[in-house]
């Protein structure tokens, strides 16, 4: 099943384990379960900590395993096989159930521990979802810790009845007890958030104690990131709130223009980023939504929607930018059940189907052209009278046969059944004739939109809503500056933001020392 070379590594990173692990395994004769075996038995050959049975029936999913310590069942379960991106959560399952100590804070840790009730997730994945190994890998380390946790990894391709029965469109898709818990991608804190409430309300309380930072940086993105590290290296204490490090990048596949590094991906880079953050002296507080900005004295204070308030010397805005909507009847009440924004992600739920890409640019004509080779058919829609799209990518596209393009296309409805998609209506701009598609995918790629809401009334903002910066970073408030997606700087690109972050945190250093 594995090469010579994945091999090799797999018994490198199982020389860690330091107490050995049972693999239960429920197979059939079916080609998954076949691969299943092929698995297993490398992972068995590459350690003798580890130890493979297999049984027929029950009521565990077909094809499935689960990693246990001896005596126990409580162990994370893959329902499918863990390869792409996935296999990494399989190694460090692996690792952690046989020992291996998890990189977490220990009071993370406890905090895992004490969790009153008992949990069963059940998480939906596919294979080449870069998200979902986040949350799978968050949810298994809880097993790891709390055995009244249980986790199931369930790969949509291979249980499409599963899929189908529960209407999941969308990966990842978490369910807690049988019920909905939540989709897309979930930090291990953001998940004990929504467990622990109190546990919230604790920490708000904590970070509103904090002593004022001399650089308050707001958003973990490129620029975020960027700021930190030449704040901090001007020996100032510095100190970064985000939603969710890494941002954008978090959502973006593959990165292939960053000067110097040859070609990666989002969610790599994102932990590069922090990781060369956590580097300096820089205070990292995470999952934090900020909701007002407020000047006090010489002091500005930036209020959280958790509660806390923290309060910077100066601060910088990089809160980035999000997915610009339709905002069409039915795209709200049909977003992850047939409207979504990754391809990549969610595309292979769609195989065998008709779905539509809204946007002619070049992340529209991308999807299409990623999407084509999932898909039974795709239509791609742009609202003006010529696709945007650099040509080599249009050429592309057009050389596909199961791709249909139309222009002046204003889309004024998405469509269902009250449970998922089953049309897209447009408008033909030329003619004024409403049409509508049938399909049961609707992939919406027009732009981004800034994350500036809170900031209205407070500083200068554009028509578009993005902050207005001067060549240093300064905004309109006094010690207040900007960088990234979220500002009118052209050209929305990571290296730029990056940049912008590093002139920024220069910008906000020098205002320190003149004032």
């Amino acid at each position: 099943m594995l090469d010579a070379n994945l091999k090799a590594q797999l018994a490198a990173y199982l020389e860690r384990m330091t107490q050995p692990v049972e693999i239960v395994a429920s197979l059939d004769d079916t080609k998954a379960s076949q691969d299943m075996r092929a698995l297993l038995k490398d992972i068995a050959d590459a350690s003798a900590q580890v130890k493979v049975t297999e049984t027929r029936g029950g009521p565990a999913r077909t094809p499935s395993f689960q990693i246990n310590r001896p005596g126990q069942n409580t162990g994370p379960r893959f329902a499918g096989l863990p390869m792409g991106h996935e296999f990494t959560s399989l190694v460090l399952a692996l690792l952690q159930m046989g020992g291996y100590p998890p990189k977490v804070d220990e009071a993370v840790l406890q905090q895992i521990r004490a969790l009153p009730g008992d949990y069963e997730f059940e998480i939906y994945v596919s294979l080449t979802c870069h998200n979902c190994p986040d949350v799978v890998q968050a949810l298994n380390l809880m097993a790891a810790q709390n055995p009244r946790v249980q986790v199931t990894m369930i790969d949509g391709a291979i249980f499409q009845d599963e899929v189908n029965q529960r209407q999941i469109m969308a990966v990842p898709t978490v369910f807690l007890n049988g019920t909905h818990f939540g989709q897309g991608r979930m930090t291990l804190e953001e998940i004990l958030g929504k467990l622990d409430t109190a546990g919230a309300a604790r920490q708000a309380e904590a970070l509103s104690a904090k002593e004022p930072f001399d650089v308050l940086i707001v958003g973990g993105g490129p620029a975020g990131a960027a700021a930190a590290v030449y704040a901090a290296r001007k020996g100032i204490r510095t100190g970064i709130a985000s939603e969710r490090f890494g941002g954008q990048v978090l959502d973006t596949l593959g990165i292939e223009n960053f000067v110097s590094v040859k070609e990666t991906e989002g969610p790599k880079f994102a932990m590069a980023l922090e990781e060369h953050v956590r580097h300096y002296d820089v205070e990292i507080i995470n999952l934090q939504r900020a909701k007002a900005l407020r000047p006090q004295d010489k002091l500005v204070e930036v209020e959280l929607e958790s509660g806390a308030k923290l309060k910077g010397r100066t601060v910088i805005l990089s809160t980035g930018a999000r997915w610009r909507t339709l905002n069409v009847p039915g795209e709200q009440e049909y977003r992850n059940k047939g409207v979504t924004f990754c391809p990549h992600c969610d595309g292979p739920l769609f195989k065998g189907k008709a779905v539509a890409v809204i946007g002619g640019g070049n992340s529209g004509v991308e999807a299409a052209i990623d999407l084509a080779g999932v898909v039974k058919h795709v239509t791609l829609l742009e609202f003006g009278a010529e696709l945007r799209a650099d040509a080599v990518l249009q050429k592309k596209l057009r050389s596909l046969p199961n791709v249909d393009v139309i222009v002046n296309a204003q889309t004024t409805e998405v469509v269902g059944d009250g449970q998922k998609v089953n049309a897209l209506a447009y408008k033909d701009r030329v003619s004024g004739e409403d049409k509508r598609l049938a399909l049961e995918g609707v992939f919406v790629q027009i732009g981004l939109v800034p994350n500036t809401e809170w900031l209205k009334g407070t500083i200068e903002l554009s028509k578009f809503g993005e902050i207005i910066v001067d060549a240093r970073g300064a905004t309109s408030l006094p010690g207040v500056f900007a960088a990234g997606d979220c500002t009118t700087v052209p050209f929305k690109q990571i290296i730029i933001a990056a940049g912008d972050g590093a002139k920024a945190a220069l910008g906000a250093f020098d205002h320190l020392i003149r004032n």
